[in-house]
């Protein structure tokens, strides 16, 4: 099962980025528990904490008919990791990195 769908990263979700916690869009039907799991996993850290939260789908208009769809629900996980630990895919990306 594929748990971690993708990062999120919005100016909010960045902003608590300095305090080790970090959001992730995943699987609706992942618990906490198989959350921290993977997240321990994919990137070598020690989770200390899992908060998630149900997003509601909205209604939006796409096409030429403007036609009304709706997206669907997702599952939002943010992600308390232990102090010092990073996940680097995350981390601002320096001068000296673009340039290498």
């Amino acid at each position: 099962m594929n748990v971690i769908i993708k990062p999120i990263v919005t100016e909010k979700s960045m902003s608590t980025v300095s305090n080790g916690r970090y959001t992730f869009a995943v699987a609706k039907d992942a618990s906490k528990l198989v959350i921290k799991a993977a997240v321990a996993k994919m990137f070598s850290v020690t989770v200390t904490s899992v908060a998630t939260s149900t997003i509601k789908g909205k209604k939006k208009r796409f096409g030429a008919k403007r036609q009304e769809v709706a997206i669907a629900d997702w599952k939002k996980a943010i992600v308390t990791v232990k102090k010092g630990d990073r996940i680097a895919l995350f981390e601002p990306e320096t001068e000296e990195k673009k340039k290498k």
